[in-house]
């Protein structure tokens, strides 16, 4: 079978950990294998009591699919107990592991280093989940890291960073998230998704603006006529493969 035209080029990400953690650490996985339980079990239609009829739910929207299965996930590294704020976790640091990289899977930022800024609270750190695996991009690829695609279900929100991991990747990295569920009494299972790596090439854009031509009116009438008139229009004729 003939590749499709517009398939893209496979890319690689490197990820490497000390020899001591080898089949200790879950590895990172390409996100579309880390969809969520309450994704797979959504319907495809559901009832819409505004319109009073079946509409699509999300579960058929290719852009938020997309997003969610874009890139790779970092998982977290141990279970982590969460008490009454309080974090605590069971891992025995493997002899031999170079002083580099830190026995712990969490860390904290102080309040102090984000004043004045929406994430400030007195009362709470910024935890920073450790990472024990480095991460070679190609050249020219810098890597966008944010919190998981869509998942709000979790209790943390991972702070967004772009790193330049074509030179940087000989050091471990680290994910500063915002603890947002208070109310967390639990368990966060070993391979939570903790970030979203997504692969960044870095080039120089500019900007431009202008009115709709008579030709881009007739365009934008015509799509939207086929958006409305049939579901799937998008996935059929625009998306682009990324797999």
């Amino acid at each position: 079978m003939n590749p499709r035209i517009d398939q893209p080029k496979a890319m690689t990400l490197t990820f490497r950990c000390p020899p001591e953690l080898e089949g200790v650490l879950q590895p990172p996985f390409p996100a579309l294998l880390g969809l969520p339980e309450w994704f797979k079990t959504m319907p495809s239609k559901t009832y819409n009591p505004s319109v009073g009829e079946d509409t699509l739910t999300v579960k058929k929207c290719p852009s938020f699919i997309d997003a969610m299965t874009y890139g790779f996930l970092i998982p977290s590294a141990v279970d982590l107990e969460i008490r009454d704020g309080e974090f605590s976790w069971d891992f025995d640091t493997p002899a031999g592991l170079i002083s580099e990289f830190t026995p712990s899977p969490i860390d904290f930022h102080d309040p102090s280093q984000i004043p004045n800024t929406p994430l400030f609270d007195s009362d709470s750190f910024i935890i920073k989940f450790n990472c024990f695996w480095t991460i070679e991009a190609p050249p020219g690829y810098s890597l966008l890291f944010t919190h998981p695609a869509n998942r709000t279900d979790l209790p943390f929100t991972t702070l967004t960073g772009l790193i330049d991991c074509d030179r940087f990747h000989d050091s471990p990295l680290n994910f500063p998230a915002r603890w947002h569920d208070a109310n967390f009494n639990g368990v966060l299972p070993k391979g939570t998704p903790i970030a979203q790596c997504i692969p960044v090439k870095r080039e120089v854009w500019s900007g431009r603006v202008e009115t709709l031509s008579a030709a881009a009116k007739t365009r934008l009438i015509a799509t939207v006529k086929a958006l409305r008139r049939e579901p799937g229009v998008y996935r059929r004729q625009f998306r682009a493969p990324k797999r």
